[in-house]
């Protein structure tokens, strides 16, 4: 997988203490993102799901959270990536551009299997006109979080 960067003890992309896990390429390209350095694909550094899961693991007080560029355009190792850190006891979250209805309807296999892999996702492409800095976690008021169990959303967190 391609991975943009990976930052410790972040307090903003998530609830509590987070490794956050920044993937390269982003079909959304957001005017006004944070990190449009990660939209190319080939920035960054390849890295296999076991190099990944050992770097985050080797911080033991922080939960994850995936972000991006679109941790959903590399579903299939960050699924399988995903798992694995739930198995050893964190907290997964995940950002996307996309909508949580647009990943239920119309995501692939892959993508499918990524929400059965995390416990939240803020979903929702940023919309500078609609940015919101007061808002918990995310940068717009058009993008959701979402607790999800079985790969289904349950409900609204911090609507």
């Amino acid at each position: 997988m391609r991975v943009l960067s990976i930052l410790h003890d972040s307090v903003v992309d998530g609830e509590g203490l987070r490794t956050v896990i920044f993937f390269s390429g982003c079909p959304h390209q957001c005017k006004g993102c944070h990190n449009p350095q990660s939209w190319n694909m080939m920035n960054g550094t390849e890295m296999t799901v076991e190099e990944v899961a050992a770097e985050v693991l080797s911080n033991p007080l922080t939960d994850v959270t995936l972000s991006g560029g679109e941790p959903f355009m590399q579903a299939k190792e960050v699924s399988e990536l995903a798992r694995l850190l739930r198995q050893s006891g964190r907290h997964i979250w995940s950002y996307t551009g996309y909508t949580v209805e647009r990943l239920m309807e119309h995501g692939t296999p892959d993508q499918q299997e990524l929400l059965h892999s995390i416990d939240v996702l803020v979903d929702g492409p940023f919309i500078a006109e609609r940015r919101c800095p007061g808002l918990p976690f995310r940068g717009s008021d058009n993008q959701r979080i979402w607790r999800i169990e079985d790969g289904t959303p349950v409900g609204l967190i911090f609507p």
